[in-house]
C-alpha cells in the first residue's frame, strides 16, 4: 500500500497559486501534455506476476490521473499525504472508521453539517460510538465535552450553516491534551483561505465538490495529513471500501483547482458587497458573516483566515415565511443545495441540507437562509437580493 502514497514534500516553491497549477504533475514526458491525461483504464498490464509498471495494477487501488490530484491536494494544505475520495461523505466515513472503534467517543460541532451529523447519529452510534455536541467557538465547552474515551474532535470552521468560528490552534491543544486527534472540515474556507494543519490540526477534510472543484460539475472528497501511520489507515479503507473518484472526476477537480485562488478572491469580494446590503436592511434580523466586526469570533477568523469567504447566512425578521419567500424570489441566486460553485446559490437549510437535524440539538433556526455567493458581477448579485427582499 505504501507505493500508493502521494507525497508533496519535494515541492520547493511556496506560492499558493503556483502550487495549485503545478503541484503533483509535470508535462507528460512522452507527449508533452501540460494537463494530466485522463487514464480511463480499470486495470494495468504487469511485467510478470507482481511486476507493476509505475506502481499501478487496478484503478480502485491507484490511478495515474488520481495520483497527481492527491499530491496536489496535499501541497495545497501544506501536508505530506493526500487521499481523494468519491465524495466528501466518503472521506468522512473513511476518517471515522480509521480513527474510531466501538466504545470510543467524539466531539462534534453543535451546528455541524447535516450529512456529517446524520452519518454519526444514525450509523456510527449503532456500532457503539458515542458523541457530544459542543460549540466550536467555545474552547472551554469543547474541553468540557471531552471524555476519557474521546478519540476525535471534529471541527468545522466556519461551521455550516451558522458560520461559527473555532480557534483551530486552541482546539488542537485541547484535543491533544486529551490524547485525541483533531480534524478540521475546511470545506467552507478552502485551502486558499485557511491552513488547518499549520495551526495544529491532525487532518484536513474537504468536500472537493465545493470550492476546490468550484464549477458544480463533479462530486469528490479529500483527506490530508502529515502522519504516515494515519495515511496508511486511510489508504487501506480507500482501497478496501472503494470510495474513490474516477479518472474524469479527478481531472475535473484538478482543472478547478488551478483557478482556486482567483475564484476565492472573487467569492470574497462579492460576499462583502452582499453583506453591505444585508447588514442593517429593514427585512433582516441578523447577518452572519465572519468578516463583520459584529461577528462574535471576527478576531479569531481574522487571525487564521486570509479572507472571509463566500458564504453568508441571514435570519429574516418575518420568520420562516419570510425566509421561504426570499428563497423563492431570487433570479440570479439559484435555489439549490451545495455551495462553492461559480454560480450563486440560495437555500433554506432547515428543509434542505440540514433536514436531518430536525428535532435534535443541532436543529437550525427556521428563519435562516444560506447564501453561496458566486463570481458573477457584484452589482447584479446585490440587485437580485435587493429586489427579492423588497
Amino acid at each position: 500500500m505504501s507505493e500508493q502514497r502521494s507525497k508533496a514534500d519535494n515541492i520547493s516553491w511556496q506560492g499558493f497559486s503556483t502550487k495549485a497549477v503545478h503541484a503533483g504533475y509535470e508535462p507528460d514526458p512522452l507527449t508533452g501534455a501540460v494537463n494530466v491525461p485522463i487514464y480511463a483504464s480499470s486495470t494495468f498490464a504487469q511485467d510478470g506476476v507482481g511486476g507493476m509498471r509505475s506502481g499501478f495494477e487496478y484503478a480502485r487501488t491507484g490511478n495515474p490521473t488520481r495520483r497527481p490530484l492527491e499530491a496536489n491536494l496535499a501541497a495545497l494544505e501544506s501536508g505530506t499525504y493526500g487521499r481523494a475520495f468519491s465524495s466528501g461523505m466518503a472521506a468522512t466515513d473513511c476518517l471515522l472508521r480509521s480513527v474510531l472503534r466501538p466504545g470510543d467517543h467524539l466531539v462534534i460541532p453543535d451546528d455541524a453539517y447535516g450529512g456529517t451529523f446524520r452519518l454519526i447519529d444514525k450509523v456510527f452510534t449503532q456500532w457503539g460510538i458515542e458523541y457530544t455536541p459542543a460549540p466550536v467557538s467555545d474552547v472551554d465547552a469543547v474541553r468540557a465535552a471531552m471524555k476519557s474515551n474521546t478519540k476525535l474532535v471534529w471541527v468545522e470552521t466556519p461551521t455550516n450553516p451558522l458560520l461559527n468560528i473555532g480557534d483551530i490552534e486552541l482546539l488542537a491543544e485541547v484535543a491533544h491534551e486529551g490524547n485525541a486527534k483533531i480534524v478540521v472540515d475546511n470545506t467552507f474556507a478552502s485551502p486558499y483561505l485557511q491552513q488547518p494543519l499549520q495551526l495544529g490540526a491532525d487532518i484536513a477534510l474537504h468536500s472537493t465538490t465545493k470550492y476546490i472543484g468550484g464549477h458544480s460539475d463533479v462530486v469528490g472528497g479529500a483527506l490530508v495529513c502529515n502522519d504516515e501511520e494515519l495515511d496508511t489507515a486511510f489508504a487501506f479503507l480507500q482501497n478496501g471500501s472503494g470510495g474513490v473518484p474516477g479518472p474524469f472526476d479527478a481531472f475535473l477537480t484538478l482543472r478547478g483547482i488551478k483557478t482556486l485562488a482567483l475564484r476565492m478572491e472573487r467569492h470574497s469580494d462579492n460576499a462583502e458587497k452582499v453583506v453591505e446590503l444585508l447588514d442593517g436592511h429593514p427585512a433582516v434580523a441578523s447577518v452572519i458573516y465572519p468578516g463583520l466586526a459584529s461577528h462574535p469570533s471576527h478576531k479569531v477568523a481574522a487571525k487564521q483566515m486570509r479572507r472571509f469567504g463566500g458564504m453568508i447566512s441571514v435570519r429574516l425578521k418575518g420568520g420562516k415565511a419570510a425566509a421561504l419567500d426570499l428563497c423563492s424570489r431570487t433570479e440570479i441566486f439559484t435555489l439549490a443545495e451545495s455551495l462553492g460553485g461559480v454560480e450563486s446559490l440560495i437555500e433554506f437549510p432547515g428543509a434542505m441540507t440540514h433536514a436531518s437535524t430536525a428535532g435534535s440539538a443541532l436543529e437550525v433556526p427556521d428563519d435562516l437562509v444560506r447564501l453561496s455567493v458566486g463570481i458573477e458581477d457584484a452589482s447584479d448579485l446585490v440587485g437580485d437580493i435587493e429586489q427579492a427582499l423588497s
